[in-house]
Order: C-alpha cells, then structure tokens, then sequence
C-alpha cells in the first residue's frame, strides 16, 4: 500500500436510521445531514445491465447520491486521482463536491440513485467530456 494520502476527502456519510418494527426510517435534513441547501432532487433507475450513468462533472453543484434501493459503485475522479464507493445502504449517502468526475455503474437489478442536487438544473454548469475536464480542474 502505498504512503500517498488520498486527495479525495473522504465523502460518504452516515444517515440517522431511526429503527421502527413496522419498516426504518432515514432522513435527511438541509443544514444537518446535508452541507448545502437541496435546489433539485431525482432518481436514477431502470439502469440496463452494462450500463453506466453520470460521466459529468459540475462547476458549481454540489450532490447526495443515496442508493434507496439495491447497490451500485460510484467513481469519484479530481483529475489527479480516482476512488471508488460501493452504495447499497438507504441509510448511507455519498457527497460529491464541484470539480469532481463521477461514474456511477454496476447497478443491481432494482437499483434506485437518489440524487440531492445544491443548484437547479442549469446545463452550463456540466462539463461532459474528460479532456475538457482536467483542462479545467487544471485551471480553476
């Protein structure tokens, strides 16, 4: 193993599971569970087999990526150094500052990303191809 510390902060973070003999119960709360004030929210599911999504990065938007249902690995890149995260707890999230490259694939059949999102959908925020991202990272 290598004595190199990883650039990427850690990011996954635990959610309040409140346990309930009729079905548990996870939140999340803007200011307490989550760093940023959540614009937008949606889910990601019905992914193919073979199939990856994401392969973006954002300049501005900060997200929460949960797996409500099933599991699936999420890549985050900062252009020097690349990390893998397997989400499969509803209880577990994964932050993904700006700047950040993420591939989400290997989804499980019935897999659901949930996704919190800190800006409105605003398609100039996105950086869509690998080469322009590193250009950019490089540069900010």
């Amino acid at each position: 193993m290598s004595n190199q510390q990883t650039v990427l902060p850690e990011t996954t973070i635990q959610l309040q599971k409140i346990f309930d003999p009729r079905g548990n119960l996870t939140v999340v709360q803007t200011g307490q569970d989550v760093p940023f004030e959540v614009k937008r929210v949606y889910w990601v599911y019905d992914v193919p087999s073979g199939e990856s999504r994401g392969g973006h990065a954002h300049k501005q938007c900060k997200e929460l990526l949960v797996a409500t249902s099933g599991a699936f690995h999420v890549t985050l890149d900062d252009g020097k150094q690349q990390r893998t995260y397997l989400l499969n707890h509803p209880y577990q999230g994964l932050l993904i500052d700006r700047n950040t490259w993420r591939t989400i694939d290997d989804f499980s059949s019935g897999a659901v990303c949930l996704v919190l999102a800190s800006e409105l959908f605003d398609e100039g925020d996105y950086i869509r191809e690998y080469n322009e991202f590193i250009h950019y990272v490089n540069h900010v």
